[in-house]
């Protein structure tokens, strides 16, 4: 009997995680639609910015300009659904975690999208123009003539800006994971050296490959891993107070 309700909340929780995923689904769609009617505007904007200044780019296939429409509308909808994602998981998850655990992540939702956007920001407008400036002054001092298509150079902009943009999720991560007890910041220096490790490889994964490249991602990744650390030094202050004034309440209660 045990092992046939077991099955039927198993099963339940199928159908559930189904249902959410067909909600975020009918939003993808429905935001690629609309994505479909900025994906020129974004793309003017894109081309005229300051890293493609002096840049003629070029069709190399006649399907380069509705294949990057596509690209471009397809970010669109992810940006955009990203907030109701998050939602759809927290919905998801949180009929199995504690109250505190709950609040803690309701909580942390509306940073996601905030940090996602600073870190498309920062790596657009900072790592992107530093990339793209060692590259092509390589080209140049090798006497290439440069002719860039457009599939390649928008390729090599999102290739460095969406893996660097979803990584700034990372002190929101430790937060929530020191919120509820998983992580905490002696845990988290012990690891330094592994998560270093990690991070330096995920940055020459993401990145193109050059050396500067590696360089000019590497170190913001590291920066948000030791900002994440002093976050969860935050909370695991906060928790250590807490859990005292808990414990002299508790004991003041019981000599009386």
């Amino acid at each position: 009997m045990a092992e046939e309700l077991d099955e039927m909340t198993v099963i339940e929780h199928i159908k559930e995680l189904r249902k959410r995923i067909i909600y975020i689904l009918i939003v993808f769609v429905a935001c690629l639609i609309v994505g479909l009617f900025f994906a020129n505007p974004i793309y003017k904007y894109l081309i005229h910015a300051e890293p493609a200044q002096g840049f003629v780019l070029h069709a190399f296939s006649f399907w380069d300009g509705i294949g990057m429409y596509m690209k471009i509308s397809m970010i669109f909808s992810l940006v955009v659904t990203l907030p109701f994602t998050i939602f759809q998981l927290w919905l998801f998850v949180s009929p199995g975690l504690r109250p505190v655990e709950r609040r803690a992540a309701l909580r942390f939702v509306p940073y996601v999208f905030l940090l996602f956007l600073l870190g498309v920001a920062f790596s657009y407008y900072i790592v992107f123009p530093m990339a793209l400036s060692f590259t092509t002054s390589i080209t140049k001092s090798m006497g290439l003539e440069e002719t860039y298509g457009m599939a390649q150079y928008f390729n090599f902009m999102f290739n460095i800006v969406l893996p660097l943009a979803l990584l700034f999720e990372l002190p929101l991560i430790v937060m929530f994971l020191t919120k509820i007890r998983i992580l905490n910041p002696i845990r988290l220096r012990k690891m330094r050296r592994f998560a270093y490790f990690v991070l330096v490889f995920v940055a020459v994964v993401i990145t193109p490959p050059d050396f500067i490249s590696d360089f000019l991602v590497s170190i913001p990744l590291l920066l948000l891993f030791e900002f994440s650390i002093f976050l969860s030094s935050v909370v695991y202050r906060k928790q250590l107070a807490a859990d005292s004034e808990f414990e002299a309440s508790y004991t003041q209660a019981a000599e009386e």
